[in-house]
């Protein structure tokens, strides 16, 4: 069921979201000459690690077929709350896709035998990733040593994210000497 009042909805709610996240916000540099508010359609595809083709057809109201994992994707780089979540996700369904809402992403809890080796480990920084890169534990040493990507704690820890997409990364880990 895709109607031209559909369509708009969609487009007007991710423009209008798209619009409120400053460069800045989402850890990106400001650039200059933006002729739009907020981030660029190719910032939000970026960030959300799709074609900015595929973005701007989404923007354009096609959500058709869309998958879980694009609106997730699409969720954490406009930075959604539950309620704005849960309504693209409404969107995604009226349009025909059938994502199923998931609860908040949680991290599967540390087994203890890898966290007694973690926690054994105190002459050296220690951490685990996933497969994202995301930072599932660190000891105190990794803790103290990779500060700076503790920093933003609204999303979990992941150095790709850090090296890539925050201008802190530039500087992190210099000599000040």
């Amino acid at each position: 069921m895709d109607s031209p009042s559909l369509r708009s909805d969609v487009k007007e709610f991710l423009t209008s979201r798209r619009a409120k996240i400053t460069p800045q916000q989402a850890g990106l540099p400001a650039g200059r000459n933006r002729r739009v508010p907020g981030l660029r359609r190719t910032e939000v595809a970026s960030l959300a690690g799709m074609s900015v083709e595929y973005y701007s057809r989404l923007e354009r109201g096609n959500l058709a077929g869309v998958s879980e994992d694009v609106l997730d994707a699409l969720s954490r780089a406009l930075e959604l709350d539950e309620a704005e979540r849960a309504h693209l996700y409404d969107l995604a369904r009226a349009a025909g896709s059938r994502p199923t809402a998931r609860k908040k992403a949680q991290f599967e809890p540390l087994r203890h035998s890898l966290r007694a080796t973690l926690d054994a480990i105190t002459t050296a920084p220690a951490v685990i990733n996933n497969g994202r890169s995301d930072m599932v534990a660190a000891n105190d040493l990794a803790r103290a040593l990779f500060s700076e990507l503790f920093v933003q704690s609204s999303r979990p820890v992941n150095n790709a994210r850090f090296v890539f997409l925050d201008p802190r990364a530039t500087t992190f880990g210099l000599d000040p000497l």
